[in-house]
């Protein structure tokens, strides 16, 4: 029997090492974004083989295999596939206050599915998942790794870390009703042991709250929430072992501390002030400021059941988060692109945007937030954010020019992942 199994181990080794033949496609198109010089490209040529890029640049510079398959975007703009630093694939926002209290468990799973491929539909071939529960941005991810549902390259943060009564836990329930809140934990001994924990179990990146927030219902939106001590322990832990840090933090005290920690992004960053510039500058940290969705809250909120006492403190913030990120700018905070989606509809990611913009940013400098930026932030840059050799060949193509308007960025006509069209809406 041994030596069966030997013969049949041999020739499964002999079978893996035999060389598939490559696939390779040739996409062109009227012009390409280069995000990294910030320039236009006339006539591109990008040349993806087995789903990694191996030339791109002007038609003249870049030979096409002989056999490529084509891929002809005639009129079209080229761009990386988009980065969104902040979602919530498993968030449905119609169902604000208790009204996602009457669903099973498994129904945020399958919501997921669903977001997954309209977010991709929209352009985001890349997105990192900063909280969910039951382990289900692993589970995406897994799925859409398998070839089993269509979606974007996840970066899963699976429980969100927070104190007990913070923003990260369930505040919204009486005493008398207990619910699993795998994320919550205190001191910064038990908080080394949930990072490895959340290591283990799928996460990439860790994900903590620093200070309270719009959507928890019994906390200061600006309250700082773990100690230094506890932020110190948290975000060591993490980058020892390899893991970037976000932080959900709109008060400036958490910022602040977050930065001292060494967070890698601070998420929302709403009352941010010029110490935190200073910290964030001399750190290396980026900022991830949702800066759209305040206007969806305000208008659909009370309509999706959100509390009251959310709705008051996202009028207190919102505005606030808004003039922050035009001082941010200014003071030359690096900055990445995240929207929350979730809070708001998934798919409509892009509309942030024309925000950016109108806030202080230019049209490149928006776009930059979310391809060679978010790249960068993740410590992928080898994989995502440009198109670039060696990069996987995740591209879209936009009618118009997106450095001249960045509503073209809303209407996605084709999505590349990986060299293969996953949308084509021409």
């Amino acid at each position: 029997m041994i030596r069966v199994l030997n013969r049949l181990v041999m020739a499964a080794a002999c079978v893996l090492a035999v060389p598939a033949s490559a696939d390779t496609v040739a996409i062109t198109a009227a012009r390409m974004l280069d995000v990294v010089a910030g320039r236009m490209v006339a006539d591109p040529v990008v040349v993806v083989t087995d789903g990694r890029i191996v030339a791109a640049g002007p038609a003249a510079s870049v030979a096409v295999p002989v056999g490529a398959r084509r891929i002809a975007l005639p009129g079209l703009t080229l761009l990386p596939g988009l980065i969104d630093m902040h979602v919530h694939l498993t968030s449905d926002p119609t169902l604000g206050g208790y009204r996602g209290l009457q669903f099973v468990d498994g129904f945020s799973t399958i919501l997921g599915v669903r977001h997954a491929g309209i977010t991709l539909a929209a352009g985001f071939t890349t997105v990192r998942n900063v909280g969910s529960n039951n382990l289900d941005d692993v589970a995406l991810k897994q799925a859409i790794e398998a070839g089993t549902i269509a979606g974007p390259r996840i970066i899963p943060a699976t429980y969100a870390i927070g104190a007990t009564g913070g923003h990260c836990d369930v505040t919204e329930l009486p005493p008398s009703i207990t619910v699993a809140t795998p994320g919550v934990v205190n001191g910064p001994d038990a908080i080394r042991a949930k990072v490895r924990e959340l290591r283990k179990w799928g996460a990439e990146v860790i994900k903590f709250c620093a200070t309270g927030g719009v959507f928890s219902k019994t906390d200061s939106v600006g309250g700082q929430q773990y100690t230094q001590a506890e932020m110190d322990a948290l975000v060591g832990e993490a980058h020892m072992l390899g893991m970037k840090v976000a932080v959900h933090a709109h008060g400036t005290s958490g910022i602040n501390a977050a930065l001292r920690a060494g967070a890698d992004t601070i998420e929302h960053a709403s009352l941010a002030d010029d110490e935190s510039f200073a910290l964030a500058k001399k750190s290396g940290a980026w900022f991830s400021m949702d800066i759209y969705n305040d206007d969806y809250i305000l208008a659909e909120g009370e309509k999706n059941g959100v509390f009251p006492e959310s709705l008051d403190k996202e009028r207190l913030i919102g505005r606030k988060q808004r003039e922050t990120f035009r001082r941010g700018v200014q003071a030359g905070v690096k900055m990445v692109f995240g929207t929350d989606a979730g809070v708001y509809p998934h798919g409509q990611n892009a509309r942030q945007f024309a925000k950016m913009t109108e806030w202080g940013m230019t049209p490149l400098q928006a776009i930059q937030a979310a391809t060679v930026n978010a790249g960068e932030a993740l410590g992928r840059s080898a994989d995502v954010g440009a198109i670039a050799p060696g990069r996987y060949g995740d591209i879209i193509a936009v009618a118009g020019d997106p450095l001249a308007d960045v509503h073209v960025l809303e209407n996605v006509a084709v999505v590349i992942k990986g060299g293969q069209i996953v949308r084509d809406a021409r």
